[in-house]
């Protein structure tokens, strides 16, 4: 499989989920479609933002993810915490990295928003190194914006 297409990839999340405003329904097919479109992507997952500086598993892709992380720690508490993309080429020399698969080498975290509030973060880990660049970071929150920062 080569790396995705990023454009075919937001026509057909936008095709799926025409319609669509509950945020789990969207999570869903959103991490689903995201897996499965480049290799690099080993767990593909969200975790909502249950309002009290915690993230809780959503919908996912991939074998067993943590089930609550504290906005404090690891890499998807720090999107959370500042609202802005994580890049992490080598998770081990990441502060406080939380290891749900050993096998993972490089994570994205981008925070996802509704209405101008904090919903989830979207979670991409890799088995890869530095797997990840700011162009998939950039791609990915055009279509996180989106599927759900509609009207």
């Amino acid at each position: 499989m080569s790396r995705v297409d990023y454009a075919d990839l937001a026509a057909r999340i936008a095709s799926l989920t025409a319609g669509e405003t509950d945020p789990v329904a969207l999570m869903a097919t959103i991490a689903c479609e995201i897996h499965w479109s480049d290799n690099r992507f080993d767990w593909t997952g969200f975790y909502r933002n249950m309002g009290d500086k915690t993230l809780k598993i959503g919908p996912y892709q991939g074998s067993h993810g943590c089930l609550v992380i504290p906005f404090d720690r690891g890499v998807c508490g720090a999107a959370a915490r500042t609202g802005t993309a994580q890049i992490v080429e080598d998770v081990d020399s990441f502060p406080g990295h939380i290891a749900c698969a050993s096998s993972t080498r490089s994570e994205l975290v981008l925070p996802v928003f509704r209405k101008g509030a904090l919903l989830a973060v979207l979670d991409i880990d890799s088995n890869q190194p530095a797997a990840f660049t700011q162009d998939d970071a950039d791609a990915l929150a055009v279509i996180l914006a989106q599927s759900f920062d509609r009207p």
